[in-house]
């Protein structure tokens, strides 16, 4: 009867503790990726004693990939409709070129979801066969990225590891 007794509380200790482990008050929680609230685009510093970069160097949006590992700088240019990623490092200040003929945007608005292509537009310090800057002059991206009620992900893989990532473009300044 010890022996059960002691079974059920080690299975119940570790269920509890489980459960504590798996909570995070920080997170969205019940909600569905179009419903959670966006991340604060400011400066902050994070509980690792950091600050949290809110611009690119070329004065775009940024996208985290990988907890921080890498970050994507979105650029549109509302005159030409063209729209540009540039891929940056985890701090968000320097390029970083990886081997890649292209970059996907995955986006979703009016209950359609549509895929954007960006090809490699490689900058004169890029390594031979590798890229830091990819764009496209599709301007129903442009558009889209405009939209209030529109989600959208950059999808990539750097060094033979996936990432993505979601596109806040719609709360941009108008003024860049």
């Amino acid at each position: 009867m010890k022996n059960k007794f002691a079974a059920l509380s080690i299975v119940l200790l570790t269920l509890v503790n489980l459960t504590l482990a798996g909570c995070n008050t920080n997170i969205d929680q019940g909600k569905t990726f179009d419903e959670a609230a966006p991340e604060d685009v400011t400066m902050k510093e994070d509980d690792h004693g950091h600050d949290h970069p809110s611009e690119g160097p070329h004065h775009g949006s940024l996208i985290e990939l990988g907890k921080e590992a890498y970050h994507a700088e979105l650029v549109h240019d509302e005159k030409n409709g063209s729209v540009t990623i540039y891929i940056l490092d985890g701090t968000a200040k320097k390029s970083v070129s990886i081997k890649a003929e292209r970059l996907l945007i995955n986006a979703k608005h009016d209950g359609k979801g549509q895929q954007f292509t960006l090809a490699a537009s490689p900058e004169s310090t890029d390594p031979e066969g590798q890229s830091s800057r990819f764009s496209t002059q599709e301007k129903a991206l442009e558009k889209l990225l405009h939209e209030d009620d529109a989600t959208a992900r950059l999808v990539l893989e750097i060094d033979g590891k996936s990432y993505n990532g979601e596109i806040h473009a719609h709360d941009h300044d108008h003024d860049h």
